[in-house]
């Protein structure tokens, strides 16, 4: 080995050390969300409880709740897309509990050709998640208040439309008969999980930089030779 090539080499071996460390740090914490997804899928489906006089929102994040009242007049179209059948709206309402309590009630998913139509509410018992979705960033367009179009579940902006608490509760299961909105539960398919395509990532390219120290090193060791 020539003085020349000992600079690249070191270079090309610091290199693909730090490429494969994050690669097996992204591995990590791929076991890491894995298992906070497995936490959240089992709260999601475990036994409801009543709603908490005081929710908190880090604490009670997924909370199963059950709850009896009047689903109220008052709704907010949220627009979505949903894959395979297209765009519609969720339905929020105002659900009014036993006990005059106003919450948010996320009834479910509607297609766009059935904005308009009508959808009574009447007494319900409702079965669902408390849920406060981060759906809001810098690029997130104002609601077209004229129109009942919300681009996004704004939990106090809904609350105060609504006249409810800033509380939701996700849909699951309703004792209405031939409900009219579909439900649309809370599962974890909106919490991203990408450490695995990142892992493949990093190993790649400690593989295409340990390639090309290895070319480096040859076309160095042919012009020295």
């Amino acid at each position: 080995m020539t003085r020349k090539m000992i600079l690249p080499l070191v270079f090309g071996i610091a290199g693909t050390a730090i490429l494969v460390a994050l690669g097996v740090w992204q591995l990590q914490r791929l076991d890491w969300k894995e298992g906070v997804i497995a936490e959240i899928e089992a709260r999601i489906v475990d036994a409801p409880v009543a709603i908490p006089a005081t929710p908190d929102p880090d604490r009670d994040q997924y909370l199963p709740v059950v709850a009896s009242g009047r689903i109220t007049g008052e709704e907010a179209h949220v627009l979505v897309s949903v894959k395979r059948i297209g765009p519609g709206y969720r339905i929020v309402s105002g659900f009014e509990i036993e006990g005059g309590r106003r919450v948010l009630l996320d009834r479910g998913f509607i297609r766009e050709t059935a904005k308009d139509a009508p959808r009574p509410g009447g007494e319900a018992t409702v079965t669902g998640n408390l849920h406060w979705p981060d759906e809001i960033d810098r690029f997130t367009p104002a609601p077209d208040l004229d129109g009942n179009i919300w681009f996004a579940r704004d939990i106090p902006a809904l609350a105060e439309a609504l006249g409810t608490e800033p509380v939701l509760v996700v849909l699951r299961e309703t004792s209405e008969q031939d409900p009219p909105v579909t439900p649309f539960p809370v599962d974890t398919s909106g919490i991203p999980n990408n450490h695995f395509g990142y892992a493949v990532q990093w190993f790649g390219m400690a593989l295409v930089w340990a390639g090309m120290t290895a070319f480096f090193l040859w076309r160095i060791r042919r012009r020295t030779d």
